[in-house]
């Protein structure tokens, strides 16, 4: 099985938006043809009750409601919107038109183009990968209903007019969905034409989230939400140790609970089926169970330390070696050295992991919100017998997921289907994870060692940079390890080994640590913790080489002009350099991720008693053609605060290899009157659309960290931060 990782070709969504020809020619690769057909899926949100099909991703009904097949997993990161909107732009539709449904799982018609032959929402690459594909269907779809309306009106193409909705000509007028049947029936063209960008008045314009009234109103359906007659809830129990197997258990307490139905083993513990959550949960409780930790992580989070930093001792695998850093360190007149440690991280989704599993004769269903839909539907193939084609995956909104529903061994939906298999599909099973199982059991961001150098020459200018890494490979060891072409995990050293600024001697190196604790790409992934250790250490340069942060940034990325534009831009926004009242600090990072470029600037208060506040953060993204700017707002705004969450006071700590977390009381993502007050700015371009999910999270733990490191004279180099500084 090969899959592109999103983190991998993601890099490439700037140069390599997809022309019309490649889009004719994925098209055809993957079964996508014109057809017609009526009714809408059982997932339809549509409210209409027929409709023609034009193409895999637009259907227009006959009350001229068009519906957006929506290929991607929406997790709250406004997919349904940003989607629509690009079909609805070119399709030339009133936006009150617009409805979407989410797409079964089929590789063979909604495959990520960046990931080849898979389905899968990841890696920011949904508008990115989406553009052209759902431009081109908005726009064959429109030329399908002038070539209707042409022919049915006797008059030629090219004095039909389609606008918002309705088609013109001569004095006679129909709806979209009046002409949808015959619509259908016509050939699409190889080649439409797409609209200019100075054409567009959707796209870039504030329009409403499509999903807002059904969220805010409780309709929205999460896989919690689903309710099948019949259904068992279950609750898994599994050992404190990763890597730990079952020994032994007694049931006999559990099967006396009220409300349990049964007790089935799995290959990660043993699971309490029961009539109700409450049930299941105090079923599991009630077990009594042995394990064997003869091949568990052990070692405690000091342990794990202490074995980074001996490693880091030592010259690891070379991801980039520029120049002569030896020399660059011998003839320096100053030299810097730092380390930084970052722990384990949860992704802490507010609707922990959860699937309902319906495996009938000939059938298994699975309703969950899936990022990999196919590696699933696969799994539960593997396990059931039931073939692929035969696994259908009803795709559910997602209560966030950062990651972490884009597991390679399906871990959750594995567990939930191997139950219904245990009980021989005699009841659909909902498996439910409490918090407690998602903190204490989950896959977690690597924890990371970072070691620098850096030499400085007696004009003040930055001539060597060395940067030494230690820490686990997420993709080793999984389906997904034939993706690593050099000698690291790319997922390591993205956002360090590729760092912008020009310095002329340059080396990175690393070591992928062998730990047994389960790991897991968490927002931006290695951008998390190499954007803040090489911004915070760039700001210590800075500050031994006399120089100003900013400026120094500014003078570094003159060869970089996305970059420069959007540091300016904060520079700007915030007035640096301006004189501040005692205590109040500014910070400044830039960072690339996901094709996209991200500046912050953090302004932080210390109050006498070592307690801060991060008050004010400017933020400028360029994500190309901003789809929808209010949705890209959205998301820088979640970034930061999701990036915030990290820094301040998150951490996966391990005892005798055992997590000593639990819950949102002793794990503590950021409360709501710790969020700052954020500005946005958008950079207007015409390049491609690129990601705006995971792009917001970089720079905002470097950007307040040196704003900290200004009041206080002292770099942080340990997360999280904590209450005082």
């Amino acid at each position: 099985m090969r899959v592109i990782s999103p983190t991998k070709v993601i890099n490439k969504v700037a140069q390599t938006e997809v022309s019309r020809r490649q889009f004719i020619k994925v098209s055809a690769l993957s079964g996508v043809g014109f057809s017609i057909g009526f009714g809408l899926s059982g997932a339809a949100h549509a409210e209409a009750q027929s409709a023609s099909e034009m193409g895999h991703f637009v259907k227009i009904a006959k009350d001229n409601s068009i519906t957006v097949v929506i290929k991607h997993l929406d997790k709250g990161q406004g997919v349904t919107t940003g989607l629509t909107a690009i079909v609805a732009e070119e399709i030339d539709a009133d936006w009150s038109q617009m409805r979407w449904e989410f797409a079964p799982s089929d590789p063979n018609r909604y495959n990520n183009l960046f990931w080849g032959p898979y389905q899968g929402t990841g890696g920011s690459t949904s508008i990115a990968n989406s553009w052209m594909q759902l431009r081109q269907a908005g726009a064959a779809a429109k030329h399908m209903l002038i070539s209707a309306a042409a022919k049915t009106w006797g008059v030629a193409e090219s004095d039909v007019s389609a606008q918002k909705g309705m088609l013109t000509a001569s004095g006679k007028s129909a709806t979209y969905g009046e002409m949808a049947e015959i619509a259908a029936l016509i050939a699409p063209p190889q080649e439409p034409k797409l609209k200019k960008p100075e054409e567009f008045t959707l796209i870039g314009t504030s329009l409403p989230r499509i999903d807002s009234k059904e969220k805010s109103t409780g309709k929205a359906q999460y896989t919690i939400d689903v309710r099948l007659p019949g259904m068992l809830v279950a609750a898994i129990a599994r050992p404190e140790k990763f890597g730990a197997t079952l020994k032994s258990v007694n049931s006999e307490k559990a099967k006396a609970v009220a409300g349990v139905q049964a007790v089935v083993e799995t290959p990660r513990g043993v699971a309490v089926l029961a009539k109700n959550h409450w049930a299941a949960r105090q079923g599991k409780a009630a077990l009594v169970t042995q394990w064997d930790d003869s091949k568990a992580e052990n070692r405690s989070s000091a342990e794990l330390w202490a074995d980074f930093k001996t490693l880091a001792e030592k010259q690891g695998a070379i991801a980039r070696n520029d120049g002569d850093m030896g020399g660059a360190l011998a003839a320096a007149s100053e030299t810097l050295e730092m380390e930084f440690e970052f722990p384990y991280l949860s992704h802490a989704t507010m609707e922990p992991m959860n699937c309902v599993v319906d495996l009938q004769k000939d059938a298994c269903h699975i309703y969950t919100g899936s990022q990999i839909p196919g590696i699933d539907q696969y799994v539960a193939s593997q396990v059931t017998g039931v073939p692929v084609e035969k696994v259908f995956i009803h795709t559910q909104f997602a209560g966030g997921s950062f990651g972490r529903r884009a597991v390679p061994d399906s871990d959750f939906v594995m567990d939930a289907v191997v139950i219904a298999k245990a009980i021989n599909g005699s009841a659909p099973v909902c498996l439910q994870w409490s918090r407690e199982d998602d903190v204490k059991g989950g896959r977690y961001r690597p924890m990371a060692y970072h070691k620098f150098k850096a030499a400085i020459d007696a004009n003040g200018e930055i001539t060597g940079w060395h940067q030494r890494l230690v820490s686990q490979s997420i993709l080793r060891g999984t389906p997904f390890e034939g993706l690593i072409t050099g000698p690291l995990d790319f997922a390591l050293v993205e956002g360090g080994a590729n760092l912008p600024y020009r310095i002329p001697n340059f080396k990175f190196d690393g070591h992928e640590a062998q730990v047994g604790v389960p790991v897991l790409w968490w927002r931006s992934v290695g951008h998390s913790h190499n954007a803040y250790a090489t911004e915070v250490f760039f700001d210590e340069v800075a500050h031994k080489a006399g120089k100003d942060p900013g400026k120094l940034r500014q003078e570094l990325l003159k060869e970089h002009p996305r970059h420069l534009a959007v540091l300016n831009k904060v520079l700007e926004a915030s007035d640096w350099g301006k004189s501040l009242p005692e205590g109040i600090g500014l910070g400044v990072a830039v960072h690339e991720s996901f094709a996209s470029f991200v500046a912050q600037v953090a302004q932080i208060k210390v109050n006498a008693d070592k307690t801060f506040k991060v008050e004010k953060v400017w933020c400028a993204v360029d994500c190309g053609v901003a789809v929808t700017p209010d949705v890209v707002v959205a998301q820088m705004e979640g970034g930061i605060g999701y990036g915030l969450s990290a820094i301040l006071g998150e951490a996966i700590t391990l005892d005798n290899g055992k997590v000593q977390q639990n819950n949102f009381y002793d794990y503590t993502p950021l409360r709501i009157n710790q969020m700052p007050d954020i500005e946005v700015f958008i950079i207007p371009s015409a390049e491609a659309p690129t990601g705006v999910g995971e792009p917001g999270t970089p720079p905002i733990g470097p950007a307040v960290a040196n704003a900290i490191r200004s009041v206080t004279g002292k770099p942080i180099t340990k997360l999280p931060i904590g209450q005082r500084v």
